[in-house]
């Protein structure tokens, strides 16, 4: 299958927003497809990663699918204010929606 042909490797892409404070990132990901985002057992590696930007209320994630990831479907770490809507996440290596430091809000 196309799947396993594509990604024998386990080494996808990623999509990594960063940003050096709050609301100075205004990112509109919707209707996106990923498949075999992600790279297996690399740290911080994930198909996509909100990273350390603080509040984000201008930003959101939806209507987007990701399948067959090697490493998480949607991380969040450091990031406030995220609105995720209407994602649909399947077969992924390791947790579909990641909340890395459990202090985020809203």
């Amino acid at each position: 299958d196309g799947i396993t042909k594509l990604s024998c490797n386990q080494f996808g892409g990623q999509i990594f927003l960063h940003s050096p404070g709050h609301e100075s990132l205004a990112a509109r990901l919707s209707n996106l497809e990923i498949k075999n985002g992600g790279q297996a057992f690399r740290l911080g590696r994930y198909a996509i990663h909100w990273h350390m930007i603080g509040n984000v209320r201008e930003s959101y994630q939806k209507n987007c699918s990701i399948h067959h990831s090697w490493n998480r479907g949607t991380a969040i770490h450091g990031t406030n204010f995220l609105r995720l809507e209407s994602n649909v996440l399947y077969n992924i290596f390791g947790h579909a929606v990641f909340i890395e430091d459990g202090v985020e809000e809203y």
